[in-house]
């Protein structure tokens, strides 16, 4: 489903964000709030729905050529989740794809070692929207910049 279908304004790319939720997590209620902060934000939204799999997540990122793969978890299935999206990317060559993750992941060291395989931020719950907006728009423009230059 895509939400904020309003074109690209004046040449200008919008960032486009694909949000996740895999596995069994069927609690959407803090995906959909972001949603919709990235939304009046200016971004262009794409929502999986709940009940994803790894591999459609990335498919579908894939296919819509979005910045971002934003993944909601509160199930605890974080690791392996966020791990195989990432292996992914990589084995699709498409590495270059923007992987954050939302939820509660409250062992420390979790989430330092998502960031070693590749995930570039984890939003707690308590995360304001103003903060994943202000992230999600500074880590795009900067590897757009890298891209060309």
């Amino acid at each position: 489903m895509k939400i904020g279908m309003a074109g690209e304004a004046r040449g200008v790319k919008r960032i486009r964000v694909l949000l996740a939720k895999p596995g069994l997590d069927g609690h959407d209620r803090g995906v959909k709030v972001i949603a919709r902060a990235l939304r009046d934000a200016g971004f262009e939204v794409l929502y999986t729905g709940l009940h994803q799999t790894c591999e459609q997540i990335v498919a579908m990122a894939i296919q819509e050529d979005v910045d971002v793969i934003g993944v909601s978890i509160l199930s605890g299935g974080h690791m392996g989740a966020l791990s195989r999206i990432v292996q992914l990317l990589r084995e699709q060559q498409a590495g270059d794809i923007v992987v954050v993750a939302g939820g509660f992941i409250p062992d420390e060291q979790e989430v330092a070692t998502l960031k070693q395989l590749g995930v570039r931020e984890i939003f707690d719950v308590d995360t304001r929207t103003d903060t994943v907006v202000t992230f999600l728009r500074d880590v795009v423009t900067r590897s757009a910049g890298a891209a060309r230059g």
